[in-house]
């Protein structure tokens, strides 16, 4: 299975499991909590349009980049305020140790889903909604570029195909979760 492909799956399983575990969350941890299990949600949403399983709406991925948007950058980070982490959290000690990192992917997220709003009306790409291969070549290399200081800006993402930007946006979510959230036993 292609790296993005299993990306979307995996924020997509998520989300039945993100329900239960928020069971206990209160305050600050429950909001931040809710904004992850939209995002999650609007993912789920946009994923089978950008793999051609159900018919593009470019209303719909424009819906979720402005959800995206709405919860990331500075929006995100006051959600993490120091000593919210811990059970219930699913926050990692590395949000705060590693704070520059996190808030720089908050940042990335906020820029990359300016970019998918605006190619939203680009539709799919030539590869034929297999966002896995549109987003690999598009990335240099997947979490290389995202790991490293590189960082396209919004404008060159609404150049693309939709299911390109798409992608992305969904690897910085993808690499965020890899650092700063901690893993369900």
């Amino acid at each position: 299975m292609k790296k993005t492909t299993m990306t979307a799956a995996v924020l997509i399983a998520g989300i039945a499991a993100t329900a239960y575990a928020h069971g206990g969350a209160t305050g600050i941890v429950k909001e931040r909590m809710d904004a992850m299990a939209a995002m999650g949600k609007a993912v789920k949403t946009v994923a089978p349009m950008m793999r051609g399983e159900t018919t593009y709406d470019a209303e719909t991925v424009r819906d979720a980049a402005r959800l995206f948007q709405q919860h990331a950058g500075e929006s995100m980070t006051k959600l993490f305020p120091e000593g919210t982490g811990g059970v219930p959290s699913e926050a990692k000690d590395e949000v705060w140790t590693d704070w520059d990192r996190f808030a720089a992917l908050a940042s990335q997220l906020e820029e990359y889903s300016e970019g998918l709003e605006r190619a939203a009306d680009n539709g799919l790409g030539s590869m034929g909604g297999n966002i896995s291969a549109g987003g690999a070549s598009m990335m240099g290399g997947g979490t290389t570029m995202m790991g490293s200081n590189a960082m396209m800006d919004a404008a060159a993402l609404a150049k693309m195909p939709s299911d390109a930007a798409f992608a992305m946006t969904t690897q910085v979510c993808s690499v965020c979760h890899e650092r700063f959230r901690a893993e369900k036993d």
